[in-house]
């Protein structure tokens, strides 16, 4: 796959790829649990040499492409609960089917570094997965992309500590590699390959 940037950024294609990454805006959750999503597509934006300098839709963008064609990075700014308000007008504007959105988030019920990669589904007890369905008219049909946080206690308010925590040092360390492999499986996924890139990250660190 060839990334680069992309000129005429509003310029709809039948083509075009909207890779959502979820979490909080605001510099006290950068680091949260919560975020992973957003830290995956900055990777994407770092191969892209893009940057999110367009706000659109309460969302930030970056605008770059693959092979010629568009590919919109967008981290929604509504926090996570109501990302459906940034991702569907996003893809209305750019006439990206629902089919071509995926979307990378956290998940708490897969131990950390665990990455499960899923062409469609219910939302799992997400939040933020929930709104985007919403969003779509409860369509389930997109690809999406769960990175492992670990597993707090199933009571609510140990759910909503856990993921608004920082990863822990260690936790941090190894968070690169992770990372690294959510963003190579999103390109599988953009390539038309996400069997291949189920086969291949949803089988990794099954030790973890």
């Amino acid at each position: 796959m060839i990334f680069g940037r992309r000129e005429h950024a509003d310029e709809p294609s039948a083509a075009a790829w909207l890779v959502v990454g979820l979490g909080n805006p605001g510099k006290e959750y950068e680091r949260n649990r919560h975020n992973v999503g957003f830290r995956v597509v900055d990777e994407l934006a770092r191969r892209c040499e893009v940057r999110f300098d367009q706000k659109k839709s309460q969302g930030k963008l970056a605008v770059g492409r693959r092979e010629g064609e568009p590919l919109y990075l967008l981290k929604p700014q509504t926090f996570v609960n109501l990302s459906g308000r940034s991702v569907a007008p996003v893809a209305r504007y750019y006439k990206v089917p629902v089919e071509r959105l995926l979307v990378v988030c956290d998940d708490i019920d897969l131990p950390f570094a665990r990455i499960r990669i899923r062409p469609e589904g219910s939302s799992g007890g997400h939040n933020g997965l929930k709104s985007i369905m919403e969003s779509l008219g409860n369509r389930q049909d997109f690809p999406r992309i769960r990175v492992g946080v670990g597993r707090p206690p199933h009571v609510r308010e140990a759910v909503v500590e856990h993921v608004l925590e920082d990863f822990s040092p260690s936790e941090e360390e190894a968070l690169g590699s992770v990372i690294t492999d959510a963003a190579d499986a999103v390109t599988l996924i953009l390539d038309g390959d996400i069997d291949r890139a189920m086969d291949t990250y949803n089988r990794k660190r099954t030790e973890a």
